[in-house]
């Protein structure tokens, strides 16, 4: 995992701002990293090699996260011109969203849309 270049991701193909990182002692990989949405909330992530936790242990693989957002057509269009690899298109749904969903260069699934929830 390349947790610099995934950020840069985030940032160039979601609209993510970085708030903060940490880098390793050897100047490599990042232990702690904050990114924010500019809606509000925010997503942490680090090199998972990183200590010795328990929750570290865990195999690697890709995690889903759904994102409330006001402009899915515009953002979907931003991730496209990014390179977000599109796994559902554009679409409205019956319970009132419209969203879509795509991978980051990581292969987790980020779905974004207009429900907030209830």
């Amino acid at each position: 995992m390349d947790t610099r270049a995934l950020i840069d991701f985030l940032v160039a193909a979601f609209g993510f701002e970085e708030h903060f990182s940490v880098p390793g002692e050897d100047g490599k990989g990042i232990i702690h990293a904050q990114i924010r949405w500019p809606d509000g909330g925010g997503v942490m992530l680090g090199d998972a090699d990183r200590g010795d936790a328990d929750h570290l242990a865990l195999p690697l693989g890709p995690v889903s996260i759904y994102v409330v957002t006001d402009q899915p057509d515009a953002l979907h269009d931003r991730s496209v011109a990014a390179g977000a690899r599109v796994v559902w298109g554009l679409s409205d749904e019956e319970y009132g969203s419209r969203g879509f969903s795509c991978l980051d260069p990581e292969d987790n699934v980020w779905s974004f849309g207009t429900y907030s929830g209830e």
